[in-house]
């Protein structure tokens, strides 16, 4: 399963873990996903979405 929010797209980002030596080695953010219910077009559904759009008002939970 994807790590990708299905309202705006948002997926992990990637860099480098930095360590005291500032030796560099790779590592990703994950985005904060939650399986919620929402309404869409008039039905629920169970969709992955991110934090960020819960929290924005951009998808409607079902009751």
């Amino acid at each position: 399963m994807s790590k990708r929010c299905e309202i705006c797209g948002k997926t992990p980002g990637r860099g480098h873990k930095i360590s005291h030596s500032h030796r560099l080695t790779n590592r990703r953010w994950e985005p904060n996903l939650h399986r919620v219910h929402v309404i869409i077009n008039g039905t629920p559904k169970r969709i992955r979405v991110c934090t960020r759009c819960l929290r924005s008002g951009r998808v409607q939970k079902a009751a």
